[in-house]
Order: C-alpha cells, then sequence, then structure tokens
C-alpha cells in the first residue's frame, strides 16, 4: 500500500496505522478479523461538518440559515466526498474483503465517501484539527468556490446529461441488471451516449447504480 503517495496528495502525514487502519472497510475486517473504518467515519464525519459549518459560516455573510444549511449539506454529501475521493485515487488504497472487492467496491460512492471521512478522522488523531484543516481545505473547501463542482457531486446524473448535449453528443441512456438473491441484490448500470459506451457503476439500488455511472463517466470526461 503506497501510503507515502497517499499522504503526499492528501498534503499531510497520518500515522501509517491511522491511515491503514481508515482505509480498512468493514467487509476486510470481517474476514481477516480485526478492526475495521466505521469508528474513524464517526470522527471524520463530525469534524468535517465543524469545519465546512465555520468556512461557510464566515465566507458567505449575505446567507441565511437555511442557505447556509443547504451549502453546506451539499459540500458533505456522499457524492461530494467520493468526488474528492476520486480525486485522490483513494480507491485503489482501500482495504476490501472479496465480496466487496467483486462488486466493485473500490468504485462505491459510499465506500469511497466513508473512507475519505475515516481518513480525515485519522489526520485529526495524527495532527489534530490543522492537519483535517489541511484536507478540508484543499479537498472539499473548493467545491464551494465552483457551483458547477457542488452540483455534479451532488446530481450527477443531472451535470452528465447536461455535459453531453454541451458537447453534442448524443442523450445518456442506463441499461441495468440484477444479480443475487432479492434481499441482497446488486445492480450494475451501463451508462451510453447513444450506442457508445461510456461507462458502469454497481449498487444496492438501480438508483445508486445509475449514479455512480455516471460519476465514472463524469470523471472520465473531466480528464
Amino acid at each position: 500500500m503506497h501510503l507515502d503517495e497517499l499522504n503526499q496528495k492528501l498534503g499531510v502525514e497520518i500515522d501509517a496505522e491511522l491511515l491503514t487502519l481508515a482505509l480498512t472497510h468493514s467487509s476486510f475486517a470481517y474476514e481477516k478479523g480485526g478492526q475495521d473504518n466505521e469508528r474513524l467515519e464517526f470522527l471524520g464525519d463530525s469534524i468535517l461538518g465543524y469545519l465546512v459549518a465555520v468556512s461557510v459560516f464566515h465566507d458567505h455573510v449575505e446567507l441565511a440559515e437555511g442557505e447556509l444549511t443547504k451549502l453546506k449539506n451539499a459540500v458533505v454529501s456522499a457524492q461530494a466526498l467520493a468526488t474528492a475521493a476520486q480525486r485522490l485515487d483513494l480507491g485503489k488504497h482501500l482495504r476490501l474483503g472479496k465480496g466487496e472487492e467483486q462488486t466493485e467496491g473500490r468504485k462505491k460512492i459510499n465506500v469511497l465517501a466513508d473512507a475519505f471521512e475515516a481518513v480525515l478522522g485519522s489526520a485529526y488523531l495524527s495532527g489534530g484539527i490543522e492537519a483535517a484543516s489541511i484536507i478540508v481545505s484543499k479537498h472539499v473547501l473548493p467545491l464551494l468556490a465552483n457551483p458547477d463542482a457542488i452540483r455534479e457531486a451532488s446530481d450527477p446524473k443531472t451535470t452528465l446529461g447536461e455535459r453531453l448535449a454541451k458537447l453534442k453528443l448524443e442523450p445518456v441512456r442506463y441499461e441495468v441488471e440484477g444479480f443475487g438473491p432479492e434481499h441482497e441484490r446488486i445492480y450494475t448500470a451501463t451508462c451510453f451516449s447513444g450506442s457508445k459506451r461510456l461507462s458502469d457503476g454497481t449498487g444496492t439500488t438501480i438508483r445508486r447504480a445509475e449514479t455512480q455511472a455516471a460519476i465514472e463517466a463524469l470523471r472520465k470526461l473531466n480528464a
């Protein structure tokens, strides 16, 4: 696991043991034994909410409470955090169980978002609020300066449709297949522009699978 590479991208130095734990999904811990990243995720979620709230409060004095809440919620949404995680290539560093690996857990919105929060929690324990602030300032708050990025993170399917229209490409469409028993069904969505295959996504619902496919398509378009 290339932790030095990840630390460099994050912009902080996180203790190797803490960072490894932050990247350990519950499926890996269940199969191999040991702890998972869920407690760090809890901590990171609280720290993230605090830091983003302080930022929007000071930087958007013209907004009332309701608008501040909407702005904060958009930036700390699972889609937004997954976007930040993808830009860090966090998925390739995750420790996943076999089942999660087979269902492309490294690309799942919730898995990536949870891991990002866990990494933030590990940064706090390793370097205090200053280290956590560096990560949020470098990888989350820039979304506030880019309304298109916020919208892309909060509504990737709509954003993808608009992006294809602007590029004068054929409209987006999705083909979805379901696998497994009803009580634990996994869906795979393939995203097309006309007949051109753009990307794939998986999820526990059709909506999540399509959203994941849209995020992956946008990532490729942004590359």
